[in-house]
């Protein structure tokens, strides 16, 4: 059927809920909108399924999550009966409706055969991964939008091993959603009859508790003295999220009792009312816990994103009292304070290993291979960092020490194998307690990793894209930016990478400036990074969640003045070609 037969279906099923019903009249006649919502289906990301919560097959609604939920439980019990007996695990956040769609996704499990533990509250996405693996359960499902504003809602898809799931195995769930053409068939079992046939249950506390436990005990230093932890003065922000009891938790089992939260958002809240986007990559985002940070005299200010996988820092200190501190400063950061905390007491295995993505700044990998430490960069997405966890923890081949992403993800422990804001907040408060002990705080840390490895400056901007069309107009980009590479004033361009083509082209220097074509060992991905003679680079890559293409500056150089010149350079080298492609 096309878009408006498909609309005609919708429109007409008597069983349509009225929000439904009235979203779509709300839309009749109008073509575009139509066709946005009906010609296509939603389909996997960078991190699961991502979208605007309405009417359509490329809308969240119960009838999109019970498809995705039903092909994911045939996918389960595809393997075998043994496995889909271990059943699979459901968490949700503080978003509109997200409570609803994790009920609908294990009702829809339940009626395939496939068992499912449900959170009985909100939970942070960390500990949907951890409680797969203590659970030993077959699969897990997350309901979440992660930073996206309000309007969204998304669906995260997790393997047996804790990491969500890779492209190969997403395409063999798509492979079965295809295999239903009427998404009103989708079975889903009565909630009551579900838990009667043990098909249904909501999850134990004490799963809980087991994670809490475990995230004290791996992210806590024996070198960290308790009198340093109780002198820490901390601020911390939920951003109205689900990180809020967790994080608090932990924090005060490890013996930080002097913790504020910004009580404006402290409870569960999907309009996130306070902010503008409850992202703590926005700087934005921490303004009210930086004002009552300010009140009180604390060092530090922590802020989650809504599922509480990602935190976001200000530290107090510089020029306006407080100092934002970046996704890869805050790596860098933890790198250097893991290895060297764990090298000071004889515990740094030879075969350590940190895991970064390819878009992520390469100060932890100066500091990490100055410590004979191994680094392996993987494509986007925190998955890969979870599968190169697991197969080495099943080789034996490295010992991981940590994890981490430019976009505020970071790892510090495997016990989970996803981001995980609430580990990440209390290594991050040892961390900075430890620099207190010594009368400095995390930005004399940072300026003496700059003084040490060079400076490093990074920068993100995107190109959004509006209409139906969106993901030809990013393709359209990538194809115009592989035919004509960019030329940045000053920097010489040494290689170009390519993850589409899974190739890595290097430029020899010289008046024939020769080219010598490499193979990319990584995954496909829709990816161009261009590499130059000085150790910076740039990359640009289509979004996995929004419709926007994003751009990654990253820049090393002698000076604060002379990484931002850099900068400036490599953006005004880009801004063109992204502005061209576009029209």
């Amino acid at each position: 059927m096309n878009a408006i037969d498909l609309y005609e279906q919708w429109v007409k099923n008597p069983e349509l809920p009225k929000d439904l019903r009235k979203d779509l009249e709300s839309i009749r006649g109008n073509q575009a909108e139509i066709e946005e919502r009906f010609a296509r289906h939603l389909e996997f990301g960078t991190a699961g399924l991502r979208a605007v919560m309405g009417a359509g097959l490329n809308r969240l609604n119960i009838y999109t999550i019970r498809r995705t939920s039903w092909a994911l439980a045939e996918y389960i019990l595809r393997q075998g009966q043994d496995i889909a007996r271990r059943g699979a695990v459901i968490g949700y956040d503080c978003r509109h409706r997200s409570k609803t769609f994790a009920e609908e996704a294990g009702r829809a499990m339940a009626a395939v055969g496939v068992p499912v533990h449900v959170m009985p509250y909100l939970c942070p996405t960390p500990e949907v991964s951890f409680s797969i693996r203590h659970l030993g359960a077959a699969a897990g499902v997350m309901i979440t939008a992660s930073h996206n504003p309000p309007e969204y809602n998304g669906y995260k898809a997790y393997g047996p091993d804790g990491y969500q799931l890779l492209p190969e195995d997403t395409e063999k769930i798509r492979n079965i959603i295809a295999e239903n053409d009427d998404i009103f068939e989708i079975p889903a079992l009565n909630l009551d009859e579900a838990v009667e046939r043990g098909l249904f249950a909501w999850m134990d506390p004490e799963v809980r508790k087991a994670y809490l436990q475990a995230v004290v005990r791996v992210s806590k230093f024996e070198s960290i003295a308790s009198e340093q932890r109780k002198a820490l003065h901390i601020v911390y922000t939920p951003l109205h999220g689900a990180g809020n009891i967790p994080v608090r938790e932990a924090l005060r089992e490890a013996g930080y009792d002097n913790v504020q939260v910004v009580t404006e958002q402290e409870m569960p809240d999907g309009d996130f009312p306070t902010v503008k986007s409850p992202n703590p990559e926005e700087p934005q985002a921490l303004d009210l816990g930086i004002r009552l940070a300010e009140s009180v005299h604390a060092s530090l200010v922590m802020g989650t994103d809504p599922d509480s996988d990602r935190v976001g820092i200000a530290v107090q200190g510089g020029e306006n009292g407080y100092q934002l501190l970046t996704g890869n400063q805050v790596g860098a950061l933890l790198a250097d304070f893991i290895i060297r905390t764990r090298k000071a007491v004889g515990r740094l295995p030879t075969n350590g290993v940190i895991f970064k993505t390819i878009v992520t700044s390469d100060l932890g990998k100066a500091i990490a291979e100055a410590h004979q430490v191994s680094v392996h960069e993987v494509l986007t997405g925190f998955k890969y960092i979870g599968s190169g966890i697991t197969e080495d923890e099943q080789t034996g081949a490295n010992t991981f020490l940590l994890g981490y992403e430019e976009s505020y993800g970071y790892l510090v422990s495997p016990i989970v194998r996803d981001k995980d804001a609430v580990q990440t907040c209390l290594a991050i408060a040892e961390m900075t307690a430890a620099w207190a002990s010594q009368g400095k705080t995390l930005l004399d840390a940072l300026k003496e990793l700059f003084e040490r490895y060079g400076y490093f400056r990074d920068e993100l901007f995107s190109t959004m894209f509006e209409g139906g069309n969106a993901h030809e107009q990013q393709h359209r980009v990538m194809e115009k930016l592989r035919q004509h590479r960019p030329e940045v004033e000053g920097l010489v361009l040494e290689a170009v990478e390519d993850y589409t083509a899974g190739t890595r082209v290097c430029i020899q220097s010289g008046a024939n400036k020769e080219e010598k074509v490499e193979r990319l060992t990584l995954p496909q991905s829709d990816v161009l990074k261009y590499l130059f003679n000085d150790g910076s680079w740039m990359a640009v890559r289509p979004s996995g969640t929004e419709p926007k293409l994003k751009i990654y500056l990253s820049v090393r150089g002698d000076s604060e003045a002379d990484c931002q010149t850099k900068l400036q350079r490599l953006k005004a080298a880009i801004e063109p070609h992204v502005t061209a492609a576009e029209k």
